[in-house]
């Protein structure tokens, strides 16, 4: 099946390569249109099939794809803040890190989960406010 919009994947390959400029030039466009700033993550479409490519829920049979999500960091965490993260009791969801992304499965759906995502945020990246960095974006997996 052909691409849909290939002048998007092209144009945004082509004149933005450095992700950083591009993520302060939409950054400032919702500021300037809307009256607030917000953090922009993006991704090139080869970094994007990486991450579908290392989803490490993939291969199994008992994951529901509606209720996966994979988060999305602006840079690698720190290995003391991917421990914390793992030593945080997440039962029944689970989670894995890998590069700059963080896949969680909820198996009772996000609305129910017990899960401490101030704490994982506060794990992953403890010194936001001091450097700057940027957290997360969160997308599911599947929608339907």
């Amino acid at each position: 099946m052909p691409d849909v919009h290939p002048e998007r994947e092209r144009g945004v390959s082509n004149q933005h390569r450095d992700l950083d400029a591009l993520n302060r030039k939409i950054e400032d466009a919702i500021e300037a249109t809307f009256g607030f700033r917000t953090d922009v993550i993006a991704r090139t479409v080869e970094e994007l099939k990486e991450v579908i490519a290392r989803n490490p829920f993939a291969k199994r049979r008992d994951i529901d794809p509606r209720k996966l999500v994979v988060t999305f960091h602006a840079a690698h965490p720190s290995e003391e803040g991917c421990k914390k993260v793992r030593a945080v009791k997440a039962d029944p969801e689970e989670i894995r890190i890998s590069g700059r992304e963080m896949y969680i499965y909820f198996p009772n759906g996000m609305g129910r989960t017990k899960l401490p995502m101030p704490a994982i945020a506060k794990a992953l990246v403890p010194a936001r406010l001091e450097t700057g960095i940027r957290f997360s974006s969160c997308s599911r997996w599947h929608s339907s």
